[in-house]
């Protein structure tokens, strides 16, 4: 296992009614890692801090050994991909893969052999002039893939990344994300209620309440010891 890319140490973040409490894990270079729970159980609150967009009340993320609120938002190299794609809906899909590309100054051959590159990683070379509003689902998750991996980002964060797709395009997509991890040489982290979407991680963070429940492999999701509230919820019977 290599050294933490990213690391959340302690986290407590309240928001409203809700509170995040003493969150601490860590993601190793090229690692799956899944983040599991109930609605309402802080995930995506929890992915958000992992990415700098919210300040914690107290802990941190460091993001290569670095504070991640004190890398530039156009330098911290992660793709972000939320559970609703927020594609632009007045661009093409070609247009929405390469926005990233002008944020980092990338232009001409470069930025179109990238575009072109991802087009046919995802097999989406004969939508890449049509709006968002005429994809499919899965179409839109692949054209927002592309997006947030068009800047070549060391970290990739998905908002449960499975949840409005039909069943074939899901076991597509489990294909997708392992192919991202050995292609693309990131870490990948992902939010989900499903168990079997947790098993394609190397490590899955059982995450209730907002608090931290435990870290175990993705093989050992459903025998490892948990308490009562973690039983219920993954409905292991004694």
């Amino acid at each position: 296992m290599h050294e933490p890319l990213i690391s959340v140490d302690g986290l407590t973040l309240r928001r409203g009614q809700f509170l995040l409490d003493h969150v601490s894990l860590s993601v190793a270079e090229q690692e799956i890692f899944a983040i599991i729970g109930k609605t309402g159980s802080g995930k995506t609150v929890l992915l958000e801090s992992m990415a700098g967009f919210h300040r914690p009340d107290s802990g941190h993320v460091l993001y290569s050994g670095i504070p991640i609120h004190t890398i530039p938002v156009n330098r911290r190299n992660i793709g972000y991909l939320y559970q609703e794609y927020c594609l632009f809906p007045h661009m093409t899909a070609r247009q929405n893969i390469g926005y990233g590309l002008k944020l980092h100054h990338i232009k001409g051959q470069q930025a179109n052999e990238r575009i072109e590159s991802l087009a046919r990683r995802f097999e989406i070379t004969t939508v890449m002039e049509q709006h968002p509003g005429t994809l499919s689902g899965g179409e839109q998750q692949r054209v927002a893939l592309a997006r947030a991996l068009i800047t070549q980002p060391k970290l990739l964060l998905l908002d449960e990344p499975f949840s409005a797709l039909d069943p074939v395009t899901k076991e597509r997509l489990y294909d997708i994300i392992l192919d991202i991890r050995t292609g693309f040489g990131c870490s990948i982290v992902f939010v989900t209620h499903n168990f079997k979407e947790a098993g394609l991680a190397d490590r899955v963070g059982v995450l209730l309440g907002g608090k931290l429940r435990g870290i175990v492999s993705g093989r050992e999701l459903m025998c490892a010891s948990w308490d009562e509230d973690v039983k219920d919820f993954l409905g292991i019977l004694d």
